[in-house]
């Protein structure tokens, strides 16, 4: 599995708009790729123009499937003047065994 965390700085008047496509882009993603695991999107309770979205993939090949999507790149395209700062940040599952095991609990 691939798994990263986007740090994203949203300007703070474009909140609402950003979030409504976000929410969108998170929905269709998990719904139409096979290769998306998870996109959950979150935002920190006491700043909310800072958001964090956990994304995990099958795989690199499933990353760079997404990110040629026409969801995506309506999501990238629309919100770019919105975005303030962004960090993308790749993660190692120390124990892939264990994060295997969350997704079948919700089954």
């Amino acid at each position: 599995m691939m798994v990263r965390i986007s740090e994203i700085e949203i300007l703070p008047e474009y909140w609402a708009d950003y979030n409504a496509i976000l929410k969108k882009e998170a929905a269709a993603s998990v719904e139409k790729e096979k290769g998306v695991v998870a996109i959950f999107p979150m935002s920190i309770k006491q700043e909310p123009t800072q958001i964090r979205i956990v994304e995990i993939y099958a795989d690199s090949s499933a990353y760079q499937a997404h990110l040629k999507t026409p969801h995506f790149q309506h999501y990238k395209t629309t919100t770019l003047k919105m975005v303030k700062a962004l960090k993308l940040v790749d993660m190692y599952a120390l124990d892939p065994k264990t994060m295997s095991a969350i997704f079948k609990k919700l089954e």
